[in-house]
């Protein structure tokens, strides 16, 4: 059986990964930050040396993007150093390597969807990082994946669309920035395509043009303001909450990290070289919302 050694399985992808892999017909050993510090290169190549995975997944991340302009340090010791701990931990035992990147490693500049040769130029500390990262990777484990993607929320943790819902029952209009562009990614359907993947590294079967850099979100693109319209019209039926939702301009709502203005990315390859296509975001928000609102439900009845 293929093994996977998980990280971050406290996040929303991680979380997912867990869940789903016993159903791929995976064996799964999932780390959250407490019981493996993936910071500490000693701690990574015992723990990968003991445990003698088929493939490592690489879902931990610091995320806190504005913050990361300030703890810089840690930002980079996360999203940078960690990566290549755990690269070099595979190459050594023979495991392959998969990780997670963003669209940050973009200017935001462009005027078509970003494909994985586009030049980078990272706006932001995070974006920094995760940049480095990504080069540390390939440079320590030949059998490595990097997954670039973008916007992820899910039923597990923090993220857009639970916010989305939550002030829409506290605020009587919502202000939501709509000069930026992407393509919400469903951490379920993320966690398919890492799984998809998984075999196909752990086997050697993808080749020497399976390997490296693809680009792993959902079909299909929208603003910020356009997903939470979605998200709040789409929840309606349940939360009887439908505030309206006004466009603003990334200007009015400044932020310490610059945000790309067009994330939208281009899957081709990943499904040219894998057969791997994710579905499409407005799918991946039902999926969610199917999941998520009776939890909401109980939440709400606890409450009152």
């Amino acid at each position: 059986m293929i093994s996977i050694l998980l990280t971050g399985a406290a996040g929303q992808l991680g979380w997912e990964i867990t869940r789903r892999a016993p159903e791929a017909g995976f064996s799964v050993t999932p780390f959250a930050r407490d019981g493996l510090d993936i910071t500490d290169r000693a701690a990574v190549r015992e723990m990968v040396a003991r445990h003698r995975p088929s493939v490592v997944i690489n879902a931990a991340a610091y995320t806190k993007v504005d913050k990361a302009e300030e703890e810089v340090e840690a930002c980079m010791a996360v999203n940078r150093d960690a990566p290549a701990y755990l690269a070099e931990a595979c190459e050594e035992q023979g495991a392959a390597f998969l990780t997670v990147s963003t669209d940050y490693v973009f200017d935001g500049r462009a005027d078509r969807p970003w494909r994985e040769d586009d030049p980078t130029g990272p706006l932001s500390v995070y974006g920094r990082s995760k940049l480095e990262g990504e080069a540390l990777v390939a440079q320590r484990c030949r059998r490595h994946a990097i997954l670039r993607t973008e916007w992820v929320f899910g039923v597990h943790g923090h993220n857009f669309v639970k916010t989305m819902i939550r002030l829409a029952g506290s605020h009587p209009r919502l202000r939501v920035v709509d000069d930026q562009r992407g393509s919400p990614t469903f951490a379920g359907h993320l966690a398919d395509a890492c799984l998809a993947l998984t075999p196909r590294l752990a086997e050697e079967t993808a080749g020497e043009d399976g390997h490296g850099v693809f680009h792993t979100s959902a079909a299909g693109e929208v603003t910020w303001c356009g997903f939470a319209r979605a998200a709040i019209e789409r929840s309606n039926g349940v939360t009887g909450l439908n505030p309206p939702v006004d466009a603003i301009t990334t200007a009015e709502f400044p932020t310490p990290a610059e945000r790309p203005a067009y994330s939208v990315m281009d899957g081709g390859k990943l499904h040219r070289v894998h057969g791997i296509a994710l579905p499409h975001w407005s799918d991946g928000l039902d999926a969610m919302l199917a999941e998520y609102l009776p939890i909401w439900q109980r939440e709400k009845a606890r409450a009152s």
